[in-house]
């Protein structure tokens, strides 16, 4: 009935079994009928069904609690879950291995850290559960989410030194958390090892690998691993083909390759998903392509396949870079209507779109939206605000801006006042320019010594031109900021040197 998309019937189903004289509901029927609840994302109607179960023991079974406790995660009811295992503890039901597995699971996807899985896999070993390699690989996985991979690697000969030996799911996640550190040295090392102890790669394998390299942007090494799986007879998917187009879309002027790669997963009969249509928006946004980006956007909206918000934010910046602020306002108004909430990169993109353009009631607008959802400015936002004001001609608004920044308690760093002298020197305001410069060196934002050299040059001809006066004075500030005060020379005093200094008085008294 599942395979048909009956499930609402399934659930009639069973729950006519129960009104039966006697119930015709087994705990065989319960390890079906829950997980297929938790696949069909119904935890609501999954958590009645249990807790109506007969109270009867044959429903104290591990099965039963380990199939709830499954079904409850898979539908993403993680505390619901959690008062399962609860429950199986009050009954004394004696959990397994499967429970124990489930159940790091459960707390990893909770946000429980590393350690706390730890204390409840010892826990486990203290009441007899056997260690399996679906337990071991739950809990490296969770000491992998937070980067602790050289305790994976314990953890995993440990686990050998048990008897249990590593499977492929195991290599498979000690592999991402690697590649995800751009250590791919390192989980090459352990593909090879895998490979050396007779484990077969699988698709996911490839497909880590592959993902490593496209974030290097080494397209090439991407195409021999594509034809490395299919040597080894395994069918790249449409993962593995979006790293390709990945690779090839992070690069300038190579968004035809990525279209290619595209074209090609489609030829071969691989139909695209999500990440490889926001992969190919990516690529023509980044090579000025923005028509095409819309164009793709609308391909992928006629599949039917629903746009999530790194699709739209790469969308927004293939705009963004063109000027089309009609567009901006097009697509955010979209995303409004979707319920897509934004976050901060799609904000600040939104933000340098409309005040690069001279809307900046639009962009305070962005800037309003934002803050009703929890984003509020950053520094970065006032240093983009600071840049399109300046570029406008609006540079008498910038020390309001500052004020703005003073009241939400965000101090301003080097950009923004490189940006405020800059935009001063352009309009010949050099009295504002060395104030904003002064204001700079003393609060110890001064930029990285290139950026800085530029800046300096600049004023140094300024002040020796307009303001003789103020020039050693900002230069000795400077100099003292950046430690390149040279030491004074101190010459040797003779003992007739306080005559010479009463004698030089006298004779200008005279």
């Amino acid at each position: 009935m599942e395979k048909e998309g009956l499930v609402g019937s399934s659930v009639y189903f069973f729950e006519w079994m129960g009104l039966r004289e006697p119930s015709l509901v087994t705990a065989r029927a319960c390890s079906v009928m829950f997980p297929m609840l938790g696949r069909a994302k119904m935890g609501d109607k999954l958590l009645v069904l249990f807790e109506n179960l007969p109270n009867k023991e044959e429903f104290w079974d591990v099965r039963v609690y380990n199939s709830a406790i499954s079904g409850l995660m898979s539908s993403g009811s993680y505390e619901d879950a959690w008062k399962v295992y609860e429950a199986m503890e009050a009954n004394n039901v004696q959990p397994d291995h499967v429970t124990c597995s489930i159940v790091i699971t459960v707390m990893r996807k909770n946000g429980h850290s590393a350690k706390e899985t730890w204390e409840f896999f010892e826990k486990m070993n203290r009441k007899g559960v056997k260690w399996s390699s679906e337990v071991m690989g739950a809990l490296i996985k969770s000491f992998c989410d937070e980067g602790l991979k050289k305790e994976a690697l314990i953890i995993q000969v440990e686990m050998e030194k048990k008897g249990i030996p590593s499977n492929v799911i195991v290599y498979n996640t000690l592999m991402d958390a690697y590649s995800k550190s751009n250590q791919i040295e390192e989980a090459e090392g352990l593909f090879a090892e895998m490979k050396v102890k007779g484990l077969k790669p699988t698709a996911a394998t490839f497909n880590i690998l592959m993902d490593a390299y496209s974030r290097r942007i080494q397209p090439e090494i991407v195409k021999k691993f594509l034809k490395d799986m299919q040597e080894m007879g395994l069918e790249p998917n449409a993962t593995s083909y979006t790293c390709l187009i990945s690779a090839y879309g992070r690069q300038r002027k190579m968004s035809d390759m990525a279209a290619d790669a595209f074209m090609r997963m489609r030829r071969v009969g691989i139909k695209p998903n999500l990440h490889s249509y926001t992969a190919l928006v990516h690529a023509y946004s980044v090579s000025g392509w923005h028509e095409k980006a819309y164009s793709t956007f609308e391909d992928m909206l006629r599949e039917g396949i629903k746009p999530s918000i790194e699709t739209y934010t790469t969308l927004l910046d293939a705009f963004r870079r063109s000027g089309d602020t009609k567009m901006l306002m097009t697509i955010w108004k979209m995303m409004i209507i979707e319920k897509v909430e934004g976050t901060r990169v799609t904000f600040n993109i939104l933000l340098d779109g409309f005040a690069k353009q001279g809307h900046y009631v639009e962009a305070r607008d962005v800037i309003s939206e934002f803050g009703k959802i929890g984003l509020q400015p950053t520094v970065m936002t006032y240093n983009m605000l600071i840049n399109a004001y300046a570029r406008g001609g609006q540079h008498l608004k910038l020390p309001q801006l500052l004020k703005e920044m003073a009241t939400l308690n965000l101090k301003p760093d080097s950009i923004t006042y490189s940006t405020m002298i800059y935009a001063f020197v352009r309009v010949r305001d050099f009295r504002r320019a060395f104030f904003y410069h002064k204001k700079m060196v003393k609060s110890g934002q001064v930029p990285d010594a290139r950026s800085y050299q530029k800046l300096r040059e600049i004023l140094d001809v300024k002040a020796a031109l307009n303001n003789r006066k103020d020039r050693s004075a900002i230069l000795g500030i400077v100099n003292s900021k950046m430690g390149s005060v040279r030491p004074k020379k101190k010459g040797k005093k003779d003992e007739f040197w306080k005559d010479r200094i009463r004698h030089r008085r006298v004779l200008d008294g005279r």
